[in-house]
């Protein structure tokens, strides 16, 4: 008894002297991010001085087309998908083995300054590789964008530890357009990684679109578009509240469609929370013009023909001509509120 609490004690001596007085959490709780603190900002700062932004949605939410437009100002310039905060195995990943997290906070280490460095390293490591591309290209104001559907919320809460002077970018489109573009994406992209049954739905697609214009047969199983839908609200929903509640007016969202729509006003909006000029005269023509592109239009044609040719890609009211009614219902019935608190009509004017 008495050699057993003796052991334990010494155990935990060691693991305060190894890893400070945090002991093993830092390195055990894996879910959580180390927060930078203002003297680790203000070292970040003065290397890497350029205003960063991040660019969050759920896939197939409009997040590249949004890239392409922001990325049009002579200021500011956009990476695509870095995922420092959205896919595993994360920005995080850097410094987390128990060794390395111990080197940096080894207090005899004089070149920490007594402070734990694994904050301050993710953040150097994220502004160099935005910042690198950024200043090829003479720009002053550096992004990413990476579409949060695989982590939600999670992302939020990272970016705000790692960038408490980040600013985000948080785009919402109709979920049910989502679901059909990611559903097309997968049929064009990644038919491998189909299941038997969605392999037939899409060799049916192919071979004879027009029983699913008219609503016939359904581009979706019933589990699948039913958790597809639930997926996109708590997406959207979750991210949101978060935003807004840690990040407050370094936050923007914004609607796919009102890109669509009122091209200069979304992009004007967003250039001015970046803190970019809108008064240089060639915005309103460079703007007109990365619209009227489609980059993947002939990329598309040539992974399937068939499929492509089907769809009208990027058409705003498509799901109207794709969804069966048990489709709406069982989108409805598990996403209907979160398309009225974005202005969305629950029948799309259908």
């Amino acid at each position: 008894m008495i050699l057993d609490t003796l052991l334990s004690h010494l155990s935990a001596a060691w693991i305060g002297l190894r890893y400070g007085p945090m002991g093993l959490q830092a390195t055990q709780a894996s879910d959580e991010w180390p927060r930078l603190s203002p003297a680790d900002l203000a070292d970040a700062r003065a290397f890497f001085p350029m205003p960063k932004f991040f660019i969050f949605g759920h896939a197939r939410s409009g997040t590249t087309l949004l890239t392409r437009l922001v990325r049009v100002h002579p200021q500011v310039h956009c990476n695509y998908q870095g995922h420092f905060f959205t896919r595993r195995p994360f920005l995080r990943a850097l410094t987390a083995d128990p060794d390395v997290r111990e080197w940096l906070a080894r207090r005899s280490n004089r070149w920490n300054q007594g402070r734990d460095l694994a904050p301050l390293v993710l953040r150097v490591t994220a502004d160099y590789l935005m910042e690198r591309e950024a200043r090829q290209l003479g720009k002053s104001i550096v992004g990413d964008k990476s579409p949060n559907s695989l982590v939600d919320e999670a992302g939020v809460r990272a970016l705000d530890a790692i960038y408490p002077d980040g600013r985000l970018v948080f785009i919402v489109r109709d979920g049910r357009a989502v679901l059909l573009s990611h559903r097309i994406q997968a049929f064009i992209d990644s038919p491998q990684k189909l299941s038997p049954r969605d392999l037939e739905i899409r060799r049916r697609f192919a071979e004879a679109p027009e029983d699913f214009f008219a609503h016939r047969r359904s581009l979706f199983t019933a589990r699948g578009i039913r958790h597809a839908a639930r997926a996109w609200a708590h997406n959207v929903t979750a991210t949101h509240a978060l935003a807004q509640e840690l990040l407050g007016e370094r936050y923007l969202a914004l609607r796919y469609e009102d890109l669509l729509t009122a091209p200069w006003e979304t992009m004007r909006r967003i250039w001015d929370f970046l803190g970019a000029d809108t008064a240089l005269p060639e915005l309103p023509s460079l703007l007109d013009a990365e619209m009227h592109r489609n980059p993947d239009a002939d990329w598309q044609r040539q992974k399937a023909d068939s499929i492509a040719a089907n769809i009208r890609k990027g058409g705003k009211g498509s799901w109207q001509e794709l969804f069966t009614p048990r489709d709406v219902r069982v989108f409805m019935e598990e996403a209907g509120q979160t398309l009225a608190e974005w202005g969305y009509e629950g029948d799309g004017g259908r």
